[in-house]
């Protein structure tokens, strides 16, 4: 005859034995995700005091979390009363199936080292890739983000970007600006010219040096066509690129230069 309490004294041992380490695992599971959230804050508010780039603090913060995540998980499978390194050989053995799976992600993690190791642009850089153009707003662990003029936010995976070609408008600290003006092949482009420095020289956004140059680039049986081109500061480039532009307008304008 099965001895029906026995089986029940053994079935509440294991409970009351098991029940109570997997209780203490989610209360260690808990406090240890509040920790390191509160670690990560702590380190990202002491990146940012100490001036680290702005670049790295997410990236650095982002491979904290995870690696603490990582301890956390072990410990708390440690409490529950699974061997440690049975654990790390379990992973171990699945990590070429994860690699295969994840090619992707590993690929985007390996090209965010690759943009910060050779740091083709930093956060707050107007750039030009994949496609896209923005102002980098945030470098991820596998995605950049960046910020388009009319404001839309843009996630460009880190492999691709790393691998593919970069425009920084912001890398250097001067731009020169370009401009094209077509004028009646009848009037004088010495005068049309002399217009055009004058108003270059009392713009004070635009630099001495390099100095201003205004060249003919193209002439046809109707019109002369003029390059205008001068230099400023990157921060001044658009400003300067919209109201040189109309300064022109108006000055040929009033002078009858259509």
């Amino acid at each position: 005859m099965i001895d029906l309490s026995r089986y029940t004294r053994t079935i509440t041992n294991y409970a009351v034995l098991y029940g109570m380490k997997i209780v203490i695992a989610l209360l260690i599971l808990i406090i240890g995700l509040w920790l390191i959230r509160r670690i990560t804050n702590l380190l990202h508010r002491l990146m940012e005091k100490r001036g680290v780039d702005a670049s790295l603090i997410p990236f650095l913060s982002n491979i904290v979390n995870i690696l603490l995540k990582i301890m956390l998980i072990i410990i708390v499978i440690s409490q529950i009363g699974i061997e440690a390194t049975s654990f790390l050989a379990i992973l171990g053995s699945a990590g070429i199936a994860i690699g295969l799976a994840l090619q992707g992600s590993l690929s985007n993690f390996a090209g965010g080292v690759l943009l910060l190791t050779l740091r083709p642009f930093r956060v707050g850089d107007f750039i030009d890739a994949q496609g896209q153009s923005g102002k980098v707003h945030i470098i991820n662990i596998f995605n950049t983000v960046i910020k388009t003029g009319d404001n839309k936010t843009i996630f460009i995976p880190n492999g691709p970007l790393a691998s593919g070609t970069i425009v920084n408008y912001d890398l250097e600290e001067k731009r020169r600006v370009d401009l094209k003006f077509s004028i009646p092949a009848g009037k004088d482009v010495n005068k049309t010219r002399d217009i055009i420095y004058n108003l270059a020289a009392q713009d004070l956004r635009i630099l001495k040096e390099p100095a201003p140059k205004i060249v003919v680039s193209e002439t046809t049986g109707a019109n002369v066509t003029l390059l205008v081109r001068v230099w400023a500061n990157h921060e001044d480039y658009w400003d300067v690129y919209y109201s040189l532009q109309e300064n022109i307008k108006d000055a040929l304008h009033k002078e009858d230069i259509v």
